[in-house]
């Protein structure tokens, strides 16, 4: 896993730890986590134990790790102190009730994508990704977008790509020609179909714009 070096040893390689259990497909054993980030295992051992006391990380019944929830507070405050999330909810919301799909703002932190804003479909059965989930560039159709990968398209779509049965269509927000973020409808496949951009392309990309013109230069 490649990892951004402050030069504060023991902060990087805490980092490190939180990093590899944000993007591990379910919870981490201690083998896990070493693994993920090459540390010796008495480190990763004494680095997990000391997150779990701050709350950042937590076990499950078998003691193996989980993001703990305290990072959801964090993430919150964090969402809600970055002026794009406000400027961005009435676009969001109108997004929602167009479409009738959860809608999420993400923007790149580093190699992964952060959910800012997480919009919940009315559906009963509907996707759900948290505030503050950090997920990897270049897997679905918003992670394709911020890692560069779309290109200058208005808007892009996957299906099962990051999740079996999620299908998703996103679009870029760009202000004064830099990508600030991404916003994207996602839902089970069963409702939006092989083809949801076909569907969902051009709903996407206007709330992208909409956004853009809210945070933009006056």
């Amino acid at each position: 896993m490649e990892q951004t070096i402050s030069g504060v040893g023991v902060l990087d390689k805490s980092v490190a730890v939180l990093d590899a259990v944000a993007i591990a497909d379910g919870p981490c054993t201690l083998a896990d986590l070493v693994a993920a980030t090459g540390l010796p295992k008495a480190t990763a051992h004494r680095l997990a134990v000391a997150l779990e006391v701050h709350g950042l990380l937590r076990r499950d019944q078998d003691g193996r790790f989980l993001l703990g929830v305290r990072l959801i507070g964090l993430g919150r405050a964090a969402a809600d102190d970055w002026p794009l999330a406000e400027a961005a909810r009435p676009a969001l919301e109108a997004l929602r009730d167009l479409t009738g799909e959860s809608v999420q703002l993400y923007r790149r932190d580093g190699e992964h994508r952060v959910c800012v804003v997480s919009l919940e479909s009315p559906h009963e059965l509907r996707t759900i990704v948290p505030q503050g989930a950090r997920l990897p560039l270049g897997l679905g159709s918003a992670g394709r977008i911020l890692s560069g990968e779309a290109g200058a398209a208005r808007w892009t779509d996957s299906v099962g790509e990051r999740a079996p049965g999620v299908a998703s269509v996103s679009a870029p927000v760009v202000v004064a020609g830099e990508l600030v973020a991404a916003v994207g409808i996602s839902g089970p496949l069963g409702r939006l179909g092989d083809h949801p951009g076909a569907r969902h392309g051009e709903a996407v990309a206007a709330a992208a714009a909409e956004i853009a013109a809210a945070v933009g230069p006056r």
